[in-house]
């Protein structure tokens, strides 16, 4: 995720390693919540479950094995994407990790406050966070009309 530039000054200046190291080294290459793999395409539901093909098996939003599903789990990807399914029909996405801070001040960079997450996770990790800027947003613009209308 691009950092915003009125955050830039609050990273390191070695901020592209601290964040290497957190993804590849701490996390080995997989989100911290879901484990999904980094760079890799993954067969997904929509709802959080998703295809782990290492294990050769379904796994929820949080990366515990999933009930079984009824597709077969020796299907390739594009036999999955064209079988006919009934819905669900699974989806393909390509995984990105990014280090998150996990209380939202880019300025707390210490390795226990940052996590490696995958863009699903870090969305609904960031969530709250969103809707409150985007709520401080309106009033700030709200009470600039005020103050000139």
């Amino acid at each position: 995720m691009p950092i915003a530039p009125e955050h830039r000054w609050l990273y390191p200046i070695d901020w592209a390693e601290l964040s290497r190291l957190i993804r590849f080294r701490r996390a080995k290459g997989r989100c911290e919540h879901c484990q999904r793999p980094h760079g890799r395409e993954v067969i997904h539901l929509g709802e959080g479950t998703w295809w782990d093909e290492d294990a050769k098996a379904w796994r929820d939003g949080r990366g515990k094995r999933a009930r079984p599903l009824k597709l077969q789990a020796n299907l390739s990807h594009t036999q999955l994407l064209f079988a006919g399914m009934d819905p669900p029909s699974p989806l393909m996405t390509r995984v990105v990790l990014a280090s998150a801070h996990l209380n939202h001040d880019p300025g707390d960079n210490r390795p226990s406050n940052l996590a490696a997450l995958c863009q699903r996770c870090h969305m609904i990790h960031d969530a709250p966070e969103h809707r409150r800027r985007r709520w401080l947003n309106r009033f700030r613009q709200n009470a600039i009309r005020d103050l000139f209308a």
